[in-house]
């Protein structure tokens, strides 16, 4: 039985990226919306830091990137290379992190490596982009 509970498919990758924290823009509301309006604060500390990494794990709907973490909510853009596709400029939500490299065992009882780096959440990425990779994860 599968413990996979995510909503797409994944594949495993190697593709080499740029992750750069770009913040959110500000959205101007109406005082009355305003007044009753909350949201959860994206990160603003990390605002044109830019990261070296590589895509680990890929699907329609996000990524795990193996880079130095960048803080939750960051708001991040990443490009990279798709195969038969080209060249990719997505955005992100940072929603986890692991901090530092660490192991855990697999049914057998042998360690699985798992490196450090960040869960991202897609909020943008080109439709035939996301249509090579739905095709990856097949």
């Amino acid at each position: 039985m599968s413990r996979e509970h995510r909503r797409a498919r994944r594949v495993a990758v190697n593709i080499p990226a740029i992750i750069e924290s770009i913040g959110q823009p500000v959205v101007a509301l109406h005082p009355t919306v305003e007044a009753v309006y909350r949201r959860v604060a994206p990160d603003t500390t990390s605002i044109g830091k830019t990261v070296p990494g590589s895509i680990r794990d890929l699907s329609t709907n996000g990524a795990f990137i193996g880079c130095d973490p960048l803080p939750l909510l960051a708001r991040v853009r990443i490009g990279f290379e798709l195969p038969s596709y080209g060249a990719v400029d997505a955005v992100g939500w940072v929603l986890w992190a692991r901090e530092a490299d660490c192991e855990i065992p697999d049914a057998l009882g042998d360690p699985v490596p798992l490196p450090r780096g960040i869960g991202v959440l897609f909020e943008a990425m080109p439709l035939e982009a996301r249509q090579i990779v739905a095709k990856m994860a097949r």
